[in-house]
């Protein structure tokens, strides 16, 4: 087996099944424990897992310490980046391949600004999701389990007990609606009186 000359004699890999709070098909996490690492920890996304690269003194509980760190840092990152409609049909495709084994097939996915008591919506008959400007800036595994939702309409349009077994494939899905109940519920709250001095 080839040896990466970077890489040779100075690191050491684990990977954990723990996965990471947010990212499209995120799903483990590889730890790379390097000798000539002093101090830094970072970490990036590689497929369908993410690495964490950390100096190979640190303890073991440093390090679930910064692996949570850095997983928390990049899914604010991510959250941060807002997708175009392109990206979005295309998170869709791998969504459909990944939890309805490619079954919906949307014709078009995109933003929309007129929706503001829903978060998406779907149209069989088009083939159309549309889903609201409000999620943007969400993390996305909150964008994946709408984007998902909708598919999962194309296939069942009601949400009956057949549509919600689809959605159990996605394995963010209760922590996605309880993202979104909080932002509900946060919308509700009445403001707060303006304090002495504002």
């Amino acid at each position: 087996m080839p040896v990466d000359p970077l890489h040779r004699a100075t690191t050491t890999q684990r990977s954990t099944e723990k996965p990471p709070p947010g990212g499209l098909g995120a799903s483990a996490v590889e730890v790379r424990r390097s000798s000539r690492r002093r101090r830094t920890v970072s970490a990036y996304r590689e497929g369908d897992r993410t690495v964490v690269l950390i100096p190979a003194r640190m303890s073991e509980a440093e390090e679930k310490r910064w692996v949570g760190v850095m997983l928390d840092k990049l899914a604010a990152q991510e959250s941060k980046r807002v997708l175009g409609d392109a990206e979005l049909a295309e998170r869709a495709e791998r969504l459909s391949e990944q939890h309805l084994d490619g079954k919906a097939r949307p014709a078009s996915v995109r933003w929309v600004t007129n929706q503001n008591t829903r978060w998406g919506s779907c149209t069989p008959a088009e083939g159309s999701i549309r889903l609201s400007h409000r999620l943007q800036g969400m993390p996305e595994y909150v964008i994946d389990y709408v984007l998902l939702h909708e598919l999962a309409h194309l296939l069942v349009p009601g949400h009956g007990p057949r549509f919600w077994r689809l959605l159990e494939a996605y394995p963010r899905t209760e922590r996605a609606r309880g993202y979104l109940e909080g932002v509900v519920a946060a919308d509700r709250l009445p403001h707060l009186p303006a304090t002495r001095g504002e």
